[in-house]
């Protein structure tokens, strides 16, 4: 299984999106400081996430978020800001 995950750092107030197939380390390893991008807003809180069955699919998600705006998309599917 693929995840797409949203995450959100009150420090920054800023959102990041991504795509795995270990949400639990991925998580851990923002909030570790191993992400180049993340490493300044940890704490990272998981926000929300989407499961696919191929990485293909995961990523066109990823991308189509990335594209539209994080929290734009967010505002728009009504998933909660």
């Amino acid at each position: 299984m693929y995840f797409v995950y949203i995450i959100y750092s009150e420090s920054l107030q800023r959102y990041y999106v991504g795509s795995t197939n270990n949400i639990s380390d991925r998580l851990r390893r923002h909030n570790s400081g191993q992400g180049k991008y993340t490493r300044i807003g940890i704490p990272w809180k998981l926000i929300n996430s989407f499961e696919f069955s191929t990485r293909p699919e995961a990523v066109r998600l990823e991308m189509k978020i990335k594209k539209r705006g994080i929290k734009r998309f967010l505002e728009d599917s009504d998933l909660g800001v």
